[in-house]
């Protein structure tokens, strides 16, 4: 899938990283200067039929972590795994680390992005990421995933679907909005739709992209999370997602070998180099 945006010329912004070196396998800091359009408010406002203006902000004020896997080298793309946590650092364990290199994917997290900061930022802060990114490495474009946890996770999966055309598969662990009324499938709660999205851009994402929505038998978001799969993504006909529920698992990121499991779901059909 092509980064041909729907509405606005793609604007490429220039990227820079922090002093610190970026040494492969390590967790390093790195920074941005510029912010693509599509990005800015009318764009924002645009994908989430938004009634408020976002407030300020500066991506160059903000902090990201990448983790860059050992073997990548310029000539072999590498896929894209843009993460939004839900506390301020965007932190994953060492075995999640392990699975991002094994499956070729570089990894990119903001901090100052967690439940705390509003909607608006974390969504931008992932663009933005995504966009500069690029510029620094080759970056296979039919790979680039967003992914969170909790409301990490409810971010992701909006971002998934407003930015279809940026963001090519999400993983959404156990935090899952959706953009109708979904009624529990016993019929006992209605979660109300956070965001609309520009009918163009969801028909891509209904047509192109894949949706990973992970939850846990004891999850306490298991009910929304089950229902927005049933009642929202298989209703409105996405082509391809896929429910994910843990065994014993509770409301925490899961084993690594379940965001191995999600990511192959994401590459299926896609050519991925061993």
């Amino acid at each position: 899938m092509s980064r041909l945006l729907l509405i606005l010329p793609f604007l490429t912004a220039l990227s820079f990283a922090a002093d610190v070196a970026i040494k492969p396998g390590v967790r390093s800091p790195i920074s941005f200067k510029v912010s693509p359009q599509v990005s800015d408010n009318a764009q924002i406002k645009m994908r989430m039929h938004a009634a408020e203006t976002p407030p300020p902000y500066d991506v160059s004020m903000e902090k990201f972590d990448i983790i860059v896997p050992k073997k990548y080298k310029k000539g072999d793309p590498h896929g894209l795994f843009i993460w939004v946590s839900p506390s301020p650092a965007p932190s994953i364990s060492p075995e999640w680390e392990a699975v991002l290199a094994e499956k070729k994917l570089i990894f990119v997290g903001a901090h100052n992005s967690g439940n705390n900061r509003e909607v608006f930022a974390r969504m931008r802060m992932a663009v933005d990421a995504n966009d500069n990114m690029r510029d620094l490495y080759d970056i296979d474009d039919k790979r680039v995933y967003v992914s969170g946890f909790s409301g990490g996770g409810r971010v992701a999966s909006m971002l998934g679907v407003t930015y279809a055309d940026m963001f090519t598969g999400t993983i959404a662990f156990m935090g899952t909005n959706f953009y109708t009324d979904i009624v529990t499938l016993d019929k006992s709660e209605v979660f109300e739709a956070r965001y609309i999205p520009h009918e163009e851009i969801a028909a891509l994402a209904k047509d192109q992209c894949r949706y990973v929505l992970v939850t846990g038998e004891k999850d306490f978001n298991l009910k929304n999370t089950s229902a927005v799969f049933e009642n929202g993504f298989k209703k409105e006909g996405f082509k391809a997602v896929e429910l994910m529920n843990v065994p014993g698992q509770g409301h925490q990121p899961p084993k690594a070998e379940w965001l191995k499991k999600a990511i192959e779901f994401l590459d299926a059909g896609k050519t991925v180099k061993k």
